[in-house]
């Protein structure tokens, strides 16, 4: 049987998220990332400040064993955010938006927002599942893109 866990993150569970963020196609969809993937320097000092920030929850999501993605939620805009990663090789199988209907219930705070470039269709079809509804757009400079991004901000009530 296939299991899914969400759990705290680990140190190593950090370096597997770094490897996950080097793919092009997460990247180009997540869009609202780091210019340098391979500034892995950079990324494991952005990782300790958020995990020494008691402030932001954060779960390493954990399927057969393996880890393929982390959520966390924290104070983006002045608002509560969640934001979700998945290894691309797990992209289609339900995980994502069973990792989210999972760490909902753990972010008691509502509203509670999410942002996703308009062109990944994929984020948007989980936050819809889950019950995030479209409230308003945005855009700006996408790192991993190069370019400025338009965005929907949604949110869950």
């Amino acid at each position: 049987m296939n299991a899914l866990v969400l759990r705290e993150v680990t140190e190593s569970d950090v370096l597997t998220f770094f490897e996950h963020q080097r793919d092009p196609d997460a990247r180009r969809l997540a869009a609202f990332t780091s210019g340098d993937a391979e500034d892995r320097a950079g990324f494991l000092v952005r990782w300790a400040r958020i995990l020494a920030d008691d402030t932001i929850l954060v779960r390493t999501v954990e399927f057969d064993g393996e880890v393929v993605g982390h959520l966390l939620c924290s104070a983006e805009f002045g608002e509560p955010e969640v934001r979700c990663w998945m290894a691309t090789e797990h992209w289609g199988r339900g995980l994502a938006t069973a990792a989210l209907e999972r760490f909902l219930p753990l972010v008691p705070t509502r509203p509670l927002y999410a942002r996703a470039a308009v062109d990944n269709v994929g984020a948007l079809r989980v936050l819809d599942k889950c019950g995030f509804v479209a409230v308003g757009e945005d855009s700006g400079f996408a790192e991993a893109r190069g370019e400025v991004v338009e965005e929907f901000i949604l949110r869950l009530d």
